[in-house]
């Protein structure tokens, strides 16, 4: 999908910038290159992991980046000091960028580098103000007495001392 293709959607949408702007991002995702290869996997509810293949690449090379609702993971080899005669050269060595796109209120909680994979975890950590809370549902009955509330008796109250 074009980035001039959703034009009409910009002129119609009024406040919902963000939507068309991730779907532009989706759109220029689905060329992104395969390399290197990469897992995301849900651990539970609110937890989340994506592991990468990074052979070759040690701490240093690596960089970890999160902006604005994007994870960024990119690598770069330092060059090698002694030249060294390859007969097969199978281990891809290049630099790479990878870009995640992560929902609201998904942060980044840690990184290790473990036997070539990267594992990066994540976790869903809602405010207390978009949690789901149970409201507790008073009976009323008809035959109970309505008493006054207290304002309005002490407002009675005032009114009275002052007529007198």
């Amino acid at each position: 999908m074009a980035a001039n293709e959703l034009n009409p959607l910009y002129r119609t949408l009024v406040g919902f910038d963000r939507i068309a702007s991730l779907m532009d991002q989706a759109a220029r995702l689905d060329v992104a290159p395969g390399y290197p290869p990469f897992n995301i996997e849900q651990t539970s509810e609110d937890a989340f992991r994506i592991e990468l293949a990074v052979a070759g690449f040690g701490p240093d090379d690596l960089t970890i980046e999160y902006k604005q609702n994007a994870l960024t993971v990119s690598g770069a080899r330092k060059p090698a000091e002694a030249q060294r005669n390859f007969l097969h050269r199978g281990i891809a060595e290049r630099g790479f960028e990878r870009r995640f796109g992560l929902a609201d209120h998904v942060l980044v909680v840690g990184a290790k580098l473990e036997h070539g994979l990267l594992t990066i975890e994540l976790a869903r950590e809602l405010p207390e103000v978009l949690k789901s809370r149970k409201i507790e549902i008073t009976n009323v009955t008809a035959s109970a007495p309505k008493t006054k509330p207290k304002v309005v008796e002490a407002q009675a109250a005032n009114d009275e001392t002052e007529a007198a």
